[in-house]
């Protein structure tokens, strides 16, 4: 039973099995493409840093981005919303210069990321809220008062 060769509606038939070990072109392609990349690729190639992870939720009122990205000041990040999309974006610079009698050391390195996020038409972008807070970045999305979850209620039979 295990030979079973589905049939076209034409009624045509094909050999499926042909060259079934050796792997078509389409196929290697794929095989290249839909693979994990190493992290060199992935990663920033002065820090090494990678794109930061973002968790959303929402609760009855709100929708809650919450990013880790230790290491960074308030003033290093640039939030922008335009359209409906909000924009978090960063460009860091760091150097660092030692001088001894017998050798000079300098090292420097940059950092950027930015993510973009497309928003609900529920959200109420006037309130917009961020903070960052031992290395979380926090953006509040407050909904519309009419997207906002009303609490359950009971209708009494007449």
């Amino acid at each position: 039973m295990s030979n079973l060769v589905n049939v076209p509606k034409s009624g045509s038939l094909s050999n499926s099995n042909l060259n079934q070990n050796f792997p078509t072109l389409s196929n290697w392609l794929d095989d290249i493409f839909n693979r994990d990349l190493p992290s060199v690729f992935t990663s920033n190639f002065n820090t090494g840093i990678t794109l930061p992870k973002v968790n959303i939720k929402e609760t009855a009122d709100a929708f809650i981005v919450e990013m880790a990205v230790p290491g960074l000041k308030k003033s290093d990040f640039h939030i922008d919303i335009d359209n409906q999309v909000l924009s978090i974006s960063t460009k860091s610079k760091v150097e660092n210069e030692q001088k001894e009698e017998n050798y000079t050391r300098r090292e420097f390195g940059y950092a950027s990321f930015k993510r973009t996020f497309t928003l609900p038409e529920s959200v109420n972008d006037d309130k917009i809220n961020a903070n960052y807070n031992d290395g979380i970045l926090s953006i509040e999305l407050p909904k519309k008062e009419e997207a906002k979850q009303k609490p359950i209620r009971s209708i009494k039979i007449s």
